[in-house]
């Protein structure tokens, strides 16, 4: 395997102190100097009441680095700091070394003391009871850098340190823009990420052996992953003896050196009895209840060509990435390091857990999954009181009075030119994290589109002058979702109008195809169960859609994960109708019909009176013509909710869209993910595992705990049995959305135990709104069985039961 000499690189700020001793020691090519030489680093307040002392190891080990056998002692109440001059602000790593031993006078393993570097607690009650080397990460903006050591236990108490090191790091280590916040609902943009201090708890080679700081730039060991690994026989260690790519990623040997690039474990499906559909998993323990940064490296050092390997990424059992493809995010290229950081909130002992895993992009030849390295780094963000801050405290508040003063009226004279200029100058473009792709001749999508002469889509065209006074110029803060296509901003338009506005990435893999077929779906369609597209923009190598903004988000934060009061069961039903509606005319409003083909619970949003809305028409395809029975194309669909006739035969019906849906019933009954890696392999799975209580009667064993004494048997077994009737194998056996819809009308209606009287909106795609009273009988369960499809009920069901219109050209 290659080895990489730290040499390469040189800091501006590289202090190695020996710390209790005056002479210099090498090691690994790298000179620490003594405490006790000049300069000296060691400052000792002149109010305390003794003084620190150096110490030697009586009984060195012959196998430990000689900067263990001495080390620097504070006593109780006294306090000693050492300072370094700073030459280049920026990142930096401190590294402090613990070793305790046992001298004549003192017994290093009892030491209890705490450490904060500039004003900030590094840790506190800390004991060091064997070999300990802690790290910190962290941005010194300041000319100095003063690392404090302060005793606990009063008098008594004794701290100390072996060894000090404090390095520049380069700029591109941690970085604040790429940043993500992985949330119970989503992920979202985290901000800021430098100004925080990092401790490094977990530095892991996936696949290799053990790197130490020789074969590091910034001299960091990193271990194996055989300890973390849930299922050893699961994964396959690979690796290649070519050095990665690193002109043409985002990473760099200081983010990772190439021997962690160069190593991964992969999906071993020949250790899987025949599964197809697994992930590799691993645990990192954790005991703080805090936030942690996990950062983990790729680089595809097993695919033979581009854009063959597309997997899943999750943490803590949520998708952190969708459809990850390496080649798509490293300019098309292969063995190019890349890597993802997302910061996870703690609100229990750990373990971290990190899983790869097949997409559902993947075809059943090429399904494969990898993972080259993990770091895990603890967020450190107290400040220590420092003394005379009272004394401070009243100009602090005069100056910020002031300070605020002064600014708003540079606010208010800069909006007074602001307005004088807004008519004779246009805003500049800017882009997120992205450059964007200036074409000739305008973007792909408009040598596409410009020949249109549809008045209907041209009347849709936004300017992007008015996508950026939306957003506030793309304004980070109003980010509201991301994805393998970019980001989603909420916006305002001028009039006023609320908007969701999905600014698709240059190089996306969403990109032209998925952005053609929104505009073309959402500009046909307007339904109280469809999200409606406000309009789209393609100007200057853009493509951008407006949607309406829904008030309160995906249906899947309201059931599992986060925060939003649990859903009555009354609520949920009439979700799930409203649902069926949209989908239900989907497939039946148009000569060909619609297949939504991404049918799951983050797809189907909530406005502020919790109407349900289906969004995202990206892989929505037109069904099959009237002769036809199906729609040969490729697979595509959300691992978990992807019909399995679809996937094995690649041939789409609509009952691919009901088969989804029946999923999205099983979350909205079970209130938990459609796949969930943390739970055993029988549950993984909701659909096999609710299948499995709903064949032997026992359904209510599985239902949200929060509907308890809440559902009435008979609305249950409805509800159940329409689920198995919607997750049939074949589609054959499956029924339409029409009766999917009918059954759930009739669970609401069982549930509540009288007949109901309602009059629904209708499409206004129609020429002229029309209602219908839907007046239904009460009867027993049966009376039109799920998937009975024969013209006589198919009659009753569009006609008498139905608020949904289907035109005489549907199907």
């Amino acid at each position: 395997m290659t080895s990489f000499s730290a040499a390469d690189f040189n800091p501006p700020d590289n202090y190695l102190i020996n710390c209790g001793s005056s002479s210099k020691l090498s090691i690994e090519n790298r000179v620490f100097i003594g405490d006790l030489t000049k300069p000296r680093f060691l400052k000792v307040d002149s109010s305390s009441k003794s003084s620190p002392i150096s110490i030697s190891n009586p009984k060195p080990s012959p196998n430990s680095p000689p900067i263990y056998n001495t080390a620097r002692v504070f006593i109780g109440g006294s306090t000693a700091t050492y300072e370094f001059s700073i030459k280049s602000r920026g990142i930096h790593l401190v590294r402090l070394h613990f070793s305790p031993f046992n001298s004549q006078n003192y017994n290093l393993s009892s030491a209890i003391f705490s450490v904060s570097a500039n004003g900030y607690s590094l840790f506190h009650g800390f004991r060091a009871s064997k070999y300990f080397l802690r790290e910190f990460i962290m941005r010194v903006d300041s000319n100095t850098l003063k690392i404090v050591f302060t005793p606990d236990g009063g008098e008594t108490g004794v701290g100390f340190v072996n060894a000090i090191e404090l390095i520049s790091a380069p700029d591109n280590l941690i970085l604040d823009f790429g940043v993500m916040s992985l949330e119970n609902y989503g992920t979202k943009e985290y901000k800021n990420i430098s100004s925080q201090i990092l401790e490094p708890v977990f530095r892991i080679n996936v696949g290799g052996l053990k790197l130490t700081p020789f074969n590091d730039t910034l001299w960091r060991n990193w271990i194996p992953d055989d300890d973390y690994l849930v299922l050893e026989s699961a994964a396959r260690k690979v690796s290649t003896n070519h050095a990665p790519n690193y002109k043409l990623s985002g990473a760099s040997e200081e983010v990772a050196p190439g021997n962690v690039y160069m190593t991964a474990q992969e999906m071993n499906q020949n250790n899987m009895s025949g599964l197809s559909d697994f992930n590799i998993t691993w645990n990192f323990p954790v005991i703080d209840h805090v936030m942690y940064l996990v950062r983990l490296h790729f680089c595809d050092i097993v695919s033979i060509g581009l854009n063959q390997l597309y997997f899943n990424v999750f943490i803590n059992g949520m998708m952190a990435y969708k459809d990850l493809d390496l080649s798509a995010l490293t300019f098309h290229t292969l063995a190019s390091p890349y890597y993802l950081d997302y910061v996870v909130r703690m609100d229990h002992s750990g373990p971290i857990q990190v899983s790869v895993g097949p997409s559902s992009l993947s075809t059943s030849l090429k399904k494969n999954a990898i993972l080259n390295g993990v770091e895990i780094m603890k967020v450190v963000n107290s400040k220590v009181t420092e003394a005379g801050s009272k004394k401070n405290h009243m100009w602090v508040i005069l100056g910020c009075v002031l300070g605020g003063f002064a600014v708003l009226s540079l606010v208010l004279v800069a909006v007074l030119l602001a307005l004088r200029c807004w008519r004779k100058k246009k805003p500049a473009s800017e882009s997120i994290g992205w450059t964007t792709l200036r074409v000739p001749g305008g973007s792909v999508y408009s040598r596409v589109t410009e020949s249109s002469t549809s008045p209907h889509r041209n009347g849709l065209k936004i300017p992007f002058e008015e996508i950026q006074f939306a957003t506030n110029n793309f304004d980070r803060t109003l980010i509201i979702g991301t994805g393998g296509f970019g980001m989603v901003f909420k916006g305002v338009l001028r009039e006023g109008t609320k908007v969701a506005v999905k600014r698709a990435m240059p190089g996306s893999r969403q990109g032209l195809p998925e952005f053609q077929t929104e505009i073309s779906v959402l500009s046909k369609i307007r339904h109280r169960h469809l999200v409606s597209m406000v309009g789209y923009c393609e100007e200057q190598s853009e493509m951008i859609l407006a949607y309406e903004y829904v008030e309160k988000g995906p249906l899947k934060k309201h059931l599992y994960g986060g925060k939003s009061p649990p859903l009555s069961w009354k609520q949920r039903l009439d979700i799930c109708i409203g649902a069926a509606r949209g989908l239900h005319y989907l497939h039946t409003g148009f000569a060909q019909g619609i297949i939504h083909r991404d049918v799951k619970s983050t797809n189907i949003l909530l406005d502020e009176s919790y109407v349900a809305k289906v969004a995202d028409f990206g892989l929505s395809r037109s069904g099959p013509h009237l002769d036809q029975t199906h729609v040969s194309t490729g697979v595509k669909g959300s691992f978990g909710y992807l019909d399995p006739e679809y996937f094995r035969r690649q041939q789409l019906t609509d009952k691919s869209d009901v088969y989804s849906f029946g999923v999205v019933l099983l979350e909205v009954l079970c209130a938990r993910p459609a796949v969930d890696p943390q739970l055993t392999r029988e549950q993984v799975n909701l659909a096999e595992w609710a299948l499995e209580f709903q064949k032997q009667g026992l359904i209510e064993e599985i239902v949200d705990p929060h509907l308890k004494d809440q559902i009435k048997p008979s609305s249950l077994k409805k509800f159940g049995d329409t689920a198995q009737k919607c997750l049939a194998e074949y589609g054959a056996d499956r029924p339409t959305m029409g009766d999917v819809l009918w059954n759930l009308e009739y669970a609401l209606q069982l549930q509540e135990g009288q007949p109901t009287t309602e009059t629904d909106e209708t499409s206004e795609t129609f020429t002229s709104e029309i209602s219908v009273t839907r007046i239904v009988a009460r009867g027993p369960s049966n009376v039109i069985p799920v998937g009975d499809t024969s013209d006589e009920n198919l009659g009753k069901s569009t006609s008498d039961v139905f608020s949904q219109l289907v035109t005489n050209e549907g199907r």
